[in-house]
């Protein structure tokens, strides 16, 4: 969600600015735009409605020369998606800003700075930074003082840099609620909201913290905390290698990362299971300690990481005898809640930034849980650095917006949790075992069901047509028949819904019809007689069924039904197995569809406004 890249150089940086958006552009957009300060000291801009290459091709065609500017691509909150709306926003065409955020006292401010004299010209909420700074500067010493003066007056959550014409070799940067990364150069310095967007010039970074304002300069960069007082963020090298314009023989990066997830789970196991022996210090150090005393277990997440913590849920009762609660993030963090004793707090984030469930964990602290944990895709993201403890997937980066390594990982690295804390529980050494032997079988198993992609693609013809469907599963298969009604609905735009199969007759039956497709997880299990009994159901009222079953299931197909065979698994592992057909469903009816698989529409891939 929206996209942050600044520069300070001796060269000229445009380039590096238009290229940093587009490898931002998986966050999900509506326009992009640049400002650059002219060895004149003038301030120059560029802004347009739609891809990022729109852009591109108007600098193209009116180049915008100088070493110091910042760009963004912007995901509409306040104002409609417009050129007139896009980022950056100017003041008096001295100072220029760019935002990320929300500023919920932006009406306040606004009429205060008109009462001022100042004109807008947007809609947005961002203008009232630009103007403010602008107002600041005319009694303060420096941008820096100016900047740390207007972000005072400021309700909500920014990330956001600031430059003046009147002091061209310098940007500010502040940070509340939305990341910002500084990344280190030889002579020059850069800003982003991701550090994918700075790879082609950097692998040196530093983290700004909550409050932090910065002064970067090519030489140098001074950061003070919200206290005002000067301090050190630790620069780091990246081991990130992703080159983001790579899809290689895919068409688009959700098939290439579907691809990728029998490896992604190799790199998520390696080093941690070995002679199906867990090492608990992958959560990090002291885990042992804390998971001894855990008692209970509150999952907080949001979208496709609620759905995977409800899945945990199963698991940690049932396997490791740890109650559990899960609850999506945005509700969690605005009710009064009661905390068990010894309770330990997992969030679950692939971007470890989404806005929502780091306003939980902050919260969390204040009540008392006994500890935190995140389960999390991206190394020193703020979950990463606020949690106690962290277990990162190692998915790799993941640029399709909807989910699916960072799905199929997160769940590996719940069950491993499960392991863990059913290590203290009574769970005996031989299902230890077992769970851990399952667990190494998983990529073979999941490269079984990629050699299905052929008949699912077949299978997806079905639903050229069709407007709405409905998911069913049953105990930990409900979750992933919600996954399955989510990644439908958010890439082909097909309104789907999903219930465990048991509530079909409290009210979804009415719903069934010839035109109702009707999509069924059914791995063999303790409840496949129970889930064959709802079948009928459907059945009887003239239903069309598309079924996902192994072989013991003994489900068959005829005029109504149309079963896709999955590989036999062990149960524990099933979820994450029963993943990947629906998917690939999702997927092929997409790209029947039309739609645009990697960014839909209205989403974004890391949410970090409320």
């Amino acid at each position: 969600m929206c996209g942050i890249v600044g520069a300070v150089a001796q060269r000229d940086v445009a380039d590096i600015l238009v290229e940093g958006l587009k490898r931002l552009e998986y966050r999900g957009y509506d326009s992009a735009g640049v400002a650059i300060i002219d060895s004149n000291n003038q301030l120059n801009r560029a802004r347009r409605l739609g891809k990022v290459q729109e852009l591109a091709d108007a600098l193209t065609e009116t180049p915008l020369a100088g070493g110091t500017g910042i760009a963004h691509t912007r995901w509409a909150t306040h104002g409609a998606p417009s050129e007139v709306n896009a980022h950056p926003h100017v003041s008096s065409n001295t100072i220029a800003v760019v935002h990320n955020g929300i500023i919920e006292n932006h009406e306040e401010l606004r009429s205060q700075l008109q009462g001022l004299g100042y004109e807008f010209v947007s809609e947005t909420d961002t203008e009232v930074i630009a103007h403010l700074v602008h107002h600041e500067l005319k009694s303060a010493d420096t941008l820096l003082a100016a900047v740390q003066t207007t972000v005072k007056q400021l309700e909500g959550a920014y990330g956001t840099v600031v430059m003046d014409t009147r002091d061209k070799d310098r940007v500010v940067v502040a940070r509340s609620g939305s990341p910002l990364v500084i990344g280190y150069g030889l002579g020059e310095n850069f800003i982003a909201s991701d550090l994918m967007a700075l790879l082609p010039v950097t692998r040196k970074f530093s983290y700004l913290e909550e409050g932090d304002v910065a002064e970067v300069t090519r030489f140098e960069v001074n950061i003070v905390d919200k206290n005002g007082l000067k301090v050190e963020r630790e620069a780091k090298e990246s081991e990130v290698s992703h080159d983001a314009g790579d899809k290689g023989e895919y068409r688009h990066y959700m098939l290439k990362e579907t691809y990728e997830q029998p490896t992604a789970i190799r790199n998520s196991l390696e080093g941690r299971l070995t002679n199906n022996v867990l090492d608990i210090n992958t959560f990090g150090e002291g885990a042992d300690e804390i998971f001894k005393d855990i008692e209970h277990v509150q999952i907080i997440a949001c979208g496709t990481s609620y759905h995977s913590g409800m899945v945990a849920r199963y698991w940690l009762e049932a396997l490791a005898g740890v109650s559990c609660n899960i609850e999506i993030a945005s509700e969690f963090r605005y009710r009064k809640s009661f905390v068990p004793k010894n309770a330990l707090l997992v969030t679950i984030s692939q971007s470890g930034e989404t806005a929502d469930t780091l306003a939980a964990l902050r919260l969390a602290k204040e009540l008392g849980y006994r500890s935190s944990l995140t389960i999390c895709n991206v190394p020193g993201s703020s979950l990463v650095r606020e949690s106690d403890l962290a277990f990162m997937t190692k998915a790799g980066a993941e640029i399709g917006v909807a989910s699916t390594k960072a799905f199929t990982t997160q769940l590996v690295g719940l069950l491993m949790m499960t392991l863990a804390l059913g290590k203290h529980k009574g769970m005996s050494d031989e299902q230890q075992t077992s769970i851990s032997q399952s667990l190494m079988t998983l990529p073979n198993k999941l490269e079984e069901v990629l050699a299905l992609a052929d008949s699912i693609e077949d299978l997806a013809e079905d639903f050229a047509d069709k407007h709405h469907a409905l998911f069913l599963g049953r105990g930990d298969q409900y979750p992933i028949a919600m996954e399955g009604a989510l990644k439908l609905k958010e890439i082909s735009y097909i309104h789907a819904e999903a219930y465990a199969a048991g509530e079909l007759k409290h009210g979804p039956l009415a719903l069934i019809d010839a035109e109702m497709p009707v999509i069924v997880v059914a791995p063999q299990n303790d409840l496949i007689e129970k889930l064959k009994s709802n079948v009928e159901e459907v059945r009887a009222r003239g239903g069309l069924m598309y079924v996902f079953a192994d072989s013991n299931a003994k489900f068959t197909s005829d005029e109504t039904m149309k079963v896709i065979n999955v590989p036999l698994c062990d149960e524990v592992i099933a979820p994450i197995v029963y993943t990947l057909p629906l998917q690939l469903l999702s997927y092929y009816v997409a790209i029947i569809k039309g739609t645009d698989v990697d960014q839909p529409r209205n989403l974004a891939k890391s949410v970090t406004v409320e």
